[in-house]
């Protein structure tokens, strides 16, 4: 499971004074500490407060590629703001996101393109997000489509069935499971699949219980990253044992540190 670090944004208050102060020890710190956490990159969005979020995210990128090696994740919904950090940045990155909007898709994967970045793609268009697997599959294939007319690789897509909170669409949850698992079979090579899981327990009691939970059941139905938090404990070991079960990780009583050896190498 590549896990993308979901805690360097803006809209954390810690993170937003931080930016603000251009106190790089805060932001410094936090990136180190969600990679010994068992981050394989870095969410990295300035927030809706910020007033400069060209030079804000250009700061952030040169501020956090000072200390950890990891990729990046560059999260806007302007595109001027993820391409200055495209290239500010020295290692590999991920563009988070664009939509299955042709027109904005295309934009985004000629950027992608032009800085060989892997791309999040979110199934849903300007009608909004699906209600059902059968138009999150439609708008997979129209994504899938899109990048093979323009010479991207399918295997650096990764499809975003975008996960609702449980306590208002608890119907479409065993929905977008399945749409993970279906996702596969849209192209060959196949890509890659991704969730924003904080966003399934939003509104809701017992997070980080439903957090693990459904993490547990995704990667059941062959997810490929999730965007969380590291700094979870609980939620890490779950993905850890779950990777086990899997057979994707080798036995051994003291397995979960290991595995954290492992990813740290």
């Amino acid at each position: 499971m590549f896990v993308i670090s979901e805690m360097i944004n803006g809209m954390y208050q810690k993170v937003a004074r931080a930016i603000q102060a251009k106190d790089a020890q805060v932001i410094q710190a936090l990136a180190k500490e969600q990679v010994d956490a068992g981050a394989d990159a870095l969410d990295v969005n300035c927030g809706p407060a910020s007033r400069e979020p060209v030079k804000d995210m250009c700061w952030l990128v040169e501020t956090i590629q000072s200390v950890v090696s990891v990729p990046l994740s560059l999260d806007s919904t302007k595109l001027e703001v993820i391409e200055e950090g495209l290239k500010t940045a020295k290692n590999r990155t991920i563009i988070n996101s664009s939509s299955a909007d042709i027109e904005r898709l295309q934009k985004y994967i000629a950027i992608a393109k032009k800085y060989n970045s892997s791309l999040i793609a979110l199934t849903m268009d300007k009608k909004g997000v699906p209600q059902d697997k059968d138009r999150r599959l439609e708008l997979a294939a129209q994504i899938l489509a899109c990048a093979q007319e323009n010479d991207f690789p399918t295997d650096e897509i990764y499809l975003d069935p975008i996960v609702l909170p449980v306590n208002v669409a608890q119907k479409q949850l065993s929905d977008t499971l399945e749409a993970i698992r279906d996702f596969k079979m849209l192209a060959s090579p196949a890509p890659k699949t991704v969730v924003g899981l904080s966003n399934v327990s939003q509104g809701s009691t017992q997070r980080s219980l439903i957090n693990r939970t459904f993490l547990i059941m995704a990667q059941a139905h062959g997810l490929d990253a999730a965007i969380l938090d590291p700094l979870d404990k609980d939620l890490m070991d779950v993905l850890i044992t779950s990777e086990l079960i899997l057979d994707r990780n080798i036995y051994c009583d003291s397995f979960i540190d290991a595995y954290k050896k492992s990813k740290s190498r």
